[in-house]
């Protein structure tokens, strides 16, 4: 997660009342971190600095949701599904493991990059394109009933590996960097008899990689080395065999090849359009996991 983050007129896309309010919303979050640096006040800081966050990011979610009514913005429904999804599902799985972890640093460095990443992409591109200056990265969304039926193959799937709860954090996961420390990422390519392919990415974040194998192989994992990196590429090959029924009724795919990625290229992946499924779960105790498909 960035150190820091700070307001640009790169980010103005040229509507006073929202140029502001994205303004505050930098403010606030360049604050949050500072506090998090802060021993002293870190834990009463923090949770009120959250609270405050959240209550103002929700008002102009409404503030931004009239403003593209009144204009007749075309994207107006995709837009609002994403700030739904902030809002019923990523800010109440933050805050509950904040107030679980009795705010630690790990759980605020979660809230942050999430939501620094959130914000830096979300003005970016679905903002801009409110005013004409570009195109949603969302075009293409699965089906609520599918995606819920994912959601829950792939919940349970965790949650038998990793004998933790499971919670869903994203149904509209944008790549944001969640971990405080190293990443593993996998790209697993399937391809059918007509060449039509299909492609999923796990990505894992490292206390979740060693506290899961860990426990599964009764072995100490103290860092991310070739043997826990080759242990959960097999881990992910399993939970994507689970998956199949969900992306494979019509056509029968074959698993062509698996490759551990970068974060950086796995976000690459998005350049153009986020994929489809693209889900953020927290395992806990553990940490996150991210799921994409296309």
């Amino acid at each position: 997660m960035a150190n820091e983050i700070r307001w640009h007129t790169r980010f103005c896309i040229g509507v006073d009342s929202i140029d502001r309010a994205h303004e505050r919303l930098f403010s606030i979050v360049g604050k949050l971190i500072a506090l998090n640096e802060d021993e002293a006040k870190q834990q009463h800081a923090c949770r009120e600095g959250i609270k405050y966050f959240k209550n103002y990011a929700l008002k102009h979610f409404a503030e931004e949701e009239a403003y593209m009514h009144s204009i007749g913005y075309p994207g107006l429904a995709v837009h609002k599904s994403l700030h739904d999804n902030m809002r019923d599902a990523t800010l109440p799985a933050l805050e509950e493991e904040l107030e679980a972890q009795n705010y630690s640093k790990e759980s605020v460095r979660h809230f942050l990059g999430i939501c620094i990443g959130w914000l830096n992409a979300h003005i970016m591109i679905e903002d801009y394109a409110i005013t004409g200056k570009g195109n949603s990265k969302w075009a293409q969304t699965a089906a609520e009933d599918e995606t819920g039926a994912l959601i829950g193959a792939l919940g349970g799937s965790l949650e038998a590996m990793c004998h933790a709860g499971v919670r869903l954090v994203s149904r509209r996961y944008g790549g944001e960097d969640f971990s405080s420390g190293q990443t593993l990422c996998y790209r697993l390519s399937y391809l059918a008899k007509d060449k039509s392919t299909l492609q999923f990415y796990f990505v894992y974040e490292e206390s979740l990689v060693l506290k899961t194998l860990s426990d599964i192989l009764g072995q100490d994992f103290p860092r991310l080395d070739q043997t826990a990196s080759a242990a959960m590429k097999i881990l992910s090959e399993q939970l994507a065999e689970k998956l199949r029924p969900h992306f494979m009724r019509e056509k029968k795919y074959l698993l062509e090849r698996s490759d551990l990625m970068t974060l950086e290229q796995f976000v690459r992946t998005f350049d153009k359009a986020y994929p489809p499924y693209s889900l953020l779960f927290s395992v806990e105790g553990r940490g996150y996991c991210a799921f994409c498909a296309q």
